[in-house]
């Protein structure tokens, strides 16, 4: 029995995974997956497959990868499936084929303790808050126990942490083999691991920060991998065009400059003027920042930069403002040149300073245009930016670059299976026609991938309805979000909770959350709000409230995909508006310009599509498993009173319409009961409400 039939045995009826896992069903969609991703594994090429909710897509390709014994990247879009995957699926999997395969966890630096920093941040980290005080103290007792140095060992630490800079290090400030920790830095251990590991969980941001930079990690691992595999692959080009561009912040000038009064003074006190320099780099961003603000007229926005100067800043001042920002950097880098003998830490910040003069050079010069796009950001920490309006030429020439190492391998090598490496991209999510073109054109795939589209094998029809509220305020009145609060109380407090509210603004979701918490004080029901608590925490409590802790959670942004909430604990979901792309957005603006340039419309090529893959993707927290039922509020009437709404619609599963708010409490009373099911006379066809 080869490989690939040994995948179809064990997905089959007594397979290998129904005795290990009494619960497990098997799915012929899920089958047909399987085989197509071992297809691939044994030929090579390229595959693109949408697997809808509930198909068992990471067993899919699980199960061949294990079974073939080649060597493999697995990249996912976050670090929560990054940890799934790794903690629970491979060794479950592992155990149910009775399987030894050499598995590795890889992150970027920021996801590990580093010891080095540890050691520093509490003789250094003086501005830091009583809350983050606290939690570095419990860094320390758990730094002396463990093996990994993975911060996601550590629940109560939130990713957005203000310790986390302190305790972890960066490409900038890492100093290498010249650290005293370098043997045991859990980094570096991290990486060990991973060069000699069949398969390897990586995450997208950590692959293309690796191949942008060539830094040590995942550009090592390829050359010798047989075959890469992207899930959550609809994150890919969003995320990938991060890492195509350059980018230049006030953040990192001021890291750069507390950082050089710090290791200035440690190491070569009295050499140079450290406090001076420091003081005059804050001084010269902070009227930098200041005067943008000011020629902006806005204190948060994106700006367009078509011409020498982003819009509405004047170009000659704004050359003078960059030109000073360089001449500063010069004089920085000159003392650091001076003085970088005497410690590994100056001479490292002397590299970076000279990279950070790089950026800000070409960032001075006129853009490339063509596939590239500029903005400026103004707010909190003002960037500067330019990236590619697609990742499909560095995806292509990253494919091709790897090609030939895994030929010549394979050649080399007898029993591998394939003289040429596998590319498997697949999520729920990648497009809205049968050639997935949303996805293949922007990633450059079209011609070369085969594409496979298995649905979901959920009933819809028979476990969820959705709603759209009538006589709200319109989606662009600012009185909408407040208004929808106002709406929801009696449908949350009919259904008890068990509610999941996305919003698509943080300005939105503040008003939701203030609503709902003054509307439902004295109810019983909680309203956990995003932003109050880590992620991890608040979809703990979450899943407790189908019991005696009945709660709401209002969201925005990462809580629109990647959250699996099976059960009764969420029965309801409400998406507050529509979710088309920001329309002054950059990206969005030159990716319409560069469509209007082709001859075509970028409303439907481009906002349609791109808005109904968002709707796709947040709708798809309400169905998690065969047993679940629920409903989708779809709270703006433009659904049903403009002419997209049908094409918006059609992007979603086939599922009944609630005519009217009589019959949405209706429903939400049906799941209450003990059979807790959506009745019948309560819903039309699984047609558009007219």
């Amino acid at each position: 029995m080869t490989w690939l039939d040994q995948v179809t045995a064990a997905l089959g009826p007594g397979g290998a995974l129904q005795q290990a896992q009494p619960g497990f069903q098997p799915r012929s969609a899920q089958l047909q997956l399987a085989q197509a991703v071992g297809q691939v594994l044994q030929e090579g090429g390229v595959l693109v497959a949408e697997a809808g909710t509930g198909v068992g897509k990471t067993y899919a390709y699980l199960l061949p990868v294990l079974l073939s014994a080649q060597r493999v990247i697995l990249s996912t879009a976050t670090r929560n499936l990054q940890d799934q995957l790794f903690t629970r699926d491979l060794p479950r999997l592992m155990k149910a084929l009775g399987l030894s395969r050499r598995v590795a966890l890889l992150k970027g630096r920021n996801s590990y303790l580093c010891t080095q920093r540890l050691s520093q941040a509490r003789r250094e980290a003086h501005h830091l808050d009583d809350q983050a005080w606290r939690q570095l103290a419990q860094v320390e007792h758990w730094a002396q126990g463990t093996r990994t140095g993975d911060l996601a060992e550590l629940p109560e630490l939130d990713d957005v942490s203000p310790l986390i800079p302190w305790i972890t290090s960066t490409r900038d400030n890492c100093l290498g083999t010249r650290c005293a920790g370098w043997q045991a830095c859990h980094v570096n251990e991290a990486r060990r691991q991973a060069l000699t590991a069949d398969l390897v969980v990586v995450n997208h941001h950590l692959f293309f920060s690796d191949q942008q930079l060539r830094d040590a990690g995942v550009a090592e691992l390829l050359p010798s991998r047989q075959a890469v595999i992207f899930d959550e692959a609809h994150r890919l080009n969003e995320i990938g065009v991060q890492f195509m561009g350059r980018q230049f912040s006030a953040r990192s000038w001021r890291r750069l400059a507390t950082e050089l009064l710090d290791e200035g003074t440690r190491w070569a006190r009295g050499f140079q003027p450290w406090p001076e320099l420091a003081s005059l780099m804050e001084r010269q961003m902070r009227d930098f920042e200041t005067w943008v603000a000011a020629a902006a007229r806005r204190p948060e926005a994106r700006l367009q930069w078509l011409g020498l100067s982003p819009e509405g800043l004047e170009a000659t001042a704004w050359q003078q403002r960059l030109s000073g920002l360089q001449a500063l950097l010069a004089r920085v880098h000159q003392a650091l040149t001076l003085t970088q003998e005497a410690a590994p830490e100056l001479r490292r910040l002397a590299q970076r300073t000279d990279e950070l003069r790089g950026v800000l050079t070409s960032l001075t010069q006129a853009g490339e245009g063509g596939g590239t796009v500029r903005w400026l950001e103004t707010g909190r920490h003002t960037r500067l930016l330019e990236v590619p309006l697609h990742i499909a030429e560095h995806l292509q020439a990253l494919m091709a670059a790897e090609s030939s190492p895994a030929q010549r391998e394979a050649e080399l090598t007898p029993g591998l299976a394939s003289p040429r490496p596998a590319w498997i991209f697949t999520s729920a999510t990648l497009g809205l026609d049968e050639a997935l073109s949303w996805f293949t054109q922007p990633c450059g795939l079209g011609d070369v991938a085969q594409v496979l589209r298995v649905g979901s094998p959920f009933d819809y029809a028979r476990q969820a309805a959705w709603h759209v509220p009538e006589g709200l305020p319109e989606a662009q009145d600012p009185d909408h979000a407040w208004a929808l609060s106002q709406w929801l109380l009696a449908p949350v407090r009919q259904l008890g909770g068990r509610t999941l509210v996305l919003a698509t603004s943080l300005r939105a979701l503040g008003e939701l959350a203030k609503g709902l918490q003054e509307g439902l004080q004295g109810s019983g029901i909680e309203v956990l709000v995003q932003g109050q608590g880590s992620r991890r925490r608040l979809l703990e409590r979450f899943r407790q409230g189908d019991g005696e802790r009945p709660c709401v959670l209002v969201a925005s942004g990462a809580f629109w995909e990647g959250v699996d909430v099976p059960g009764p604990a969420l029965q309801m979901l409400v998406i507050d508006k529509l979710p088309f792309p920001v329309p002054d957005d950059p990206l969005v603006l030159a990716r319409s310009a560069a469509l209007k340039a082709q001859g075509r419309t970028p409303f439907q090529d481009f906002v349609l599509p791109e808005t109904a893959m968002a709707l796709k993707q947040g709708a798809g927290r309400l169905i998690r498993s065969e047993h679940d039922r629920g409903v989708l509020v779809l709270a703006d009437e433009r659904l049903l009173q403009r002419s997209y709404g049908a094409r918006l619609l059609a992007a979603l599963p086939a599922m009944p319409c609630l005519v009217d708010q009589a019959a949405l409490m209706q429903a939400l009373a049906a799941l209450r009961s003990p059979e807790g099911r959506l009745t019948r006379s309560s819903t039309t066809d699984p047609t558009p409400c007219s």
